[in-house]
């Protein structure tokens, strides 16, 4: 994902998988970059770093879903967030929002009420995906990697993001994030892992899921690649996907 409030990219160097057993039936294991005649639709994640993309263009070259920045913290809002989105639904993509979270900067309540009035409501209509929340290491502080929270802080931090979200928008977001950074900065929480889909990073292709999944049902193999922006492939097949727009 990216931190782009300035010229900077902070790309996380791991890999994202999201998913939800209930849609995908299975668990799919098979790393995306060795599974590239499988079928599972390919997709990507932009924010406005990306700036003016060819939706019809990305469609063409295998894209069928698209996560887009909306917000960050409480102050920052993707300039280009309106073209994108509706210009990646207009060339056929499936889309979504996300939200990268600062937790240091100020509550997940608040946080969510500025992703939600830009951006982040969708709707179950086929096309929308599901909310995202994107909660990883700290990019402006490499010495507070958990945003100088505890453990026990950062758990409330995201139920409360989360349950703004619910309440408003009617849909759990689904969570992007690390194995590593989960483990270590949430203590492992298992809190999430039965009503969020999980988006996790893995660009080994060899992590585990974060304490409290299973199953990941979305992956981020890559920081560049064919499409704009972070390669992703959903874990599962199209119909599924489609349903998963509708969760």
């Amino acid at each position: 994902m990216t931190c782009d409030r300035s010229t900077s990219r902070t790309t996380v160097a791991t890999a994202i998988a999201v998913a939800v057993a209930s849609l995908a039936g299975t668990a799919l294991a098979a790393h995306p970059a060795r599974a590239a005649a499988d079928g599972r639709p390919l997709g990507h994640d932009v924010s406005s770093y990306q700036k003016h993309i060819d939706w019809r263009a990305v469609r063409a070259k295998g894209a069928r879903f698209v996560y887009v920045k909306a917000t960050e913290s409480d102050g920052y809002r993707n300039p280009r967030f309106a073209a994108q989105y509706n210009g990646s639904r207009a060339a056929g993509l499936l889309h979504g929002a996300y939200h990268f979270a600062v937790p240091s900067a100020s509550s997940g309540t608040r946080q969510a009420h500025s992703f939600l009035r830009h951006g982040g409501r969708g709707k179950r209509d086929g096309w929308t995906l599901p909310p995202a929340l994107d909660i990883e290491h700290n990019p402006y502080d490499g010495k507070q990697p958990c945003f100088g929270l505890s453990s026990a802080a950062l758990v409330r931090w995201i139920r409360a993001f989360s349950d703004e979200v619910r309440r408003d928008a009617g849909r759990r977001p689904v969570i992007y994030t690390t194995a590593r950074w989960w483990n270590r900065c949430t203590g492992g929480s298992r809190a999430f892992g039965g009503d969020h889909p999980l988006w996790l990073a893995d660009y080994s292709g060899g992590a585990r899921t974060p304490a409290g999944w299973s199953f990941s049902s979305i992956v981020q193999y890559a920081s560049h690649g064919r499409l704009p922006g972070d390669q992703d492939r959903w874990n599962g097949t199209v119909a599924q996907l489609k349903r998963f727009a509708n969760r």
